[in-house]
């Protein structure tokens, strides 16, 4: 908190740091003592009628009244990582979209706008029936800068966009780096978009992944098979998630030479001759990144470490291939895959969320996780 030479507490913000990150310290919140402190750190993302607004990390917001406040300051953008590779948001957002490519997609001024659905229609007019999108992440708006327009013609347009491939319109945007995007997540929220799934994107170093074990057993392979798939949790998996899913890049030979990342699928087959795989992942190496995905177990083989073994195979060849970091994105309700993670030497980089646009009917046609 901000002291003064006379050792009392100071606020030292004003409504025109709006869109800086802040340290706040607030008294009496509902319900607590009255002398009670509380202290929010986060961007302050509005300031309106004696009402401050605070986003976290995580995405949650915090309104405090300014007859509350005690004390403020401004804060570094963001705090000093102490583990764990350095990376911005912006980078590990280009590598992440780069590692699950949509069948479409189109730009918005520096917006990206993506779509994977079955059956999409040849060209622009609206659609005949309901399309299913393979998850939020092929199928949102990807908003990394200007979209060249005022913010609400360019939300138009991204519901025409959607709205003629038959699909609700998801913006996705961050919270919790350095350069990330609390102000338009607020700004989404003043509009009436509905924030559906909250996840994170982890960060680690690679060779401690690669040295946790074995990966004896682990079969490794450049294309995904029925067997793959069969143990891959979403349902209706059909051509569209297969080129998602291959990130729609050539293969090992021209990886990292301006193709695409490079693309692995890993399984632990059955014990028998017949029996499913037991366990299955999937690996996206560019540059410097590799990024994990679909770390799958079967339920009667879950804690025996085969995740370990799948993470530890992929990571090694990854390394191979140039790699040293590693990324992987996690949803903030699956506490054993965090637990995993952890274990692995992961730390969270920053939150990331999907909005929904207002006035959109809930049907099956929409994506499913993200």
């Amino acid at each position: 908190m901000e002291i003064s030479a006379s050792g009392r507490l100071e606020v030292r913000i004003t409504p025109d740091d709006v869109g800086k990150r802040v340290s706040v310290r607030r008294l009496g919140e509902p319900g607590a003592a009255p002398e009670k402190f509380t202290d929010t750190v986060g961007v302050l993302t509005s300031w309106d009628d004696g009402v401050l607004m605070i986003t976290r990390r995580s995405g949650e917001r915090v309104r405090i009244p300014q007859s509350a406040l005690v004390a403020g300051k401004v804060v570094p953008a963001a705090p000093a990582r102490r583990r764990g590779p350095a990376a911005s948001y912006s980078e590990l957002a280009l590598v992440a979209a780069r590692a699950w490519r949509p069948v479409e997609s189109e730009r918005l001024g520096e917006w990206e706008l993506r779509a994977a659905v079955d059956d999409a229609p040849s060209g622009p007019g609206p659609a005949t029936g309901p399309r299913t999108g393979f998850t939020r992440r092929a199928n949102s708006v990807l908003p990394l800068g200007d979209p060249g327009l005022p913010l609400d013609a360019a939300l138009d347009a991204v519901r025409r966009w959607y709205g003629e491939r038959g699909l609700p319109a998801y913006v996705q945007t961050a919270t919790g780096a350095e350069g990330t995007q609390e102000l338009l997540s607020a700004e989404l929220e003043r509009r009436g978009w509905t924030r559906e799934v909250t996840a994170e994107l982890w960060t680690a170093a690679l060779a401690p992944v690669a040295d946790r074990a074995e990966g004896a057993g682990v079969v490794l392979s450049r294309t995904v098979d029925e067997a793959w798939l069969a143990r891959y949790r979403r349902t209706g998996v059909g051509e569209v998630a297969r080129r998602v899913l291959g990130s729609q890049s050539p293969r090992a030979s021209e990886a990292g030479s301006g193709g695409g990342p490079s693309v692995w699928f890993a399984c632990v087959p059955g014990t028998a001759a017949g029996e499913p795989v037991a366990a299955i992942g999937r690996c996206a190496v560019d540059g410097r990144w590799a990024g994990f995905a679909a770390v799958e177990v079967a339920p009667g083989r879950r804690r025996l470490g085969l995740a370990t073994e799948v993470m530890a195979a992929l990571a090694r060849r990854a390394l191979d291939e140039g790699a040293s970091a590693a990324w992987l994105q996690v949803e903030t309700d699956n506490e054993a895959a965090r637990a995993l993670y952890a274990a692995l030497g992961f730390t969270p980089h920053h939150a990331y969320h999907h909005y929904r646009a207002p006035s959109e009917p809930e049907t099956s046609s929409g994506p499913g996780r993200p």
